[in-house]
């Protein structure tokens, strides 16, 4: 049970700051579109990452460091284009939506969105495989409870963010609160971007 708290406690320190994915499940709790759809590929992606990290694919980064500098330039563009659509939404008033009837985004396109939010993070191969792989083998044996203890947030963490959003809709009946979060969007995504690129 320590084990498993252990690795719940880091889990949560890993995930719990606001970047581009949790930026991405908080929008689209707040317009309530594919919520279930969007923590389900959050939370599956990190059982997997953490699973691969316990596993010992963090070896892996470790030793051919190119690997991560192919997905650091990908997740930089994508940070970058994502970004730029936010910041679109924000300029142009008639592509605000003021509430949160009409026709949400097709799943596919939200599903990629969060897909490529999570994979082509650099940091989460970073922070989940190599680091949360590195502190679970000094586990031992009980690295797998530490791995549970760290998916277990992860789900936890993500179902609270993206269905607790929703109790935000009463501040995002205004168009303003739209504008002000999507630019908050394109800052975090533009600023993760150059971070990503600086660190080449």
């Amino acid at each position: 049970m320590l084990t498993l708290l252990s690795g719940t406690l880091f889990g949560l320190s890993l995930i719990v700051a606001i970047g581009a994915q949790n930026a991405f499940v908080i929008k689209q709790g707040v317009r309530g579109e594919h919520v279930g759809a969007v923590v389900a590929v959050c939370a599956v992606s990190d059982v997997v990452l953490i699973a691969a990290g316990v596993g010992g694919a963090g070896a892996l980064f470790t030793a051919h460091p190119a690997a991560l500098t192919v997905v650091r330039v990908a997740g930089a563009v994508f940070l970058l284009g994502y970004g730029a659509l936010a910041l679109r939404r924000a300029w142009r008033p008639g592509a605000l939506r003021t509430d949160v009837s009409g026709a949400p985004a097709a799943l596919g396109t939200v599903l990629a969105t969060a897909a490529g939010l999570t994979w082509l993070n650099p940091h989460v191969y970073l922070d989940t495989v190599v680091l949360l792989g590195s502190v679970a083998a000094a586990h031992g044996a009980a690295r797998w409870w530490f791995a549970a203890g760290a998916a277990l947030a992860s789900l936890v963490w993500f179902t609270v963010l993206g269905h607790g959003a929703r109790l935000l809709r009463p501040v995002f009946a205004r168009p303003s609160a739209w504008r002000v979060l999507d630019l908050g969007v394109a800052v975090v995504m533009t600023v993760l971007a150059v971070q990503l690129l600086r660190g080449l």
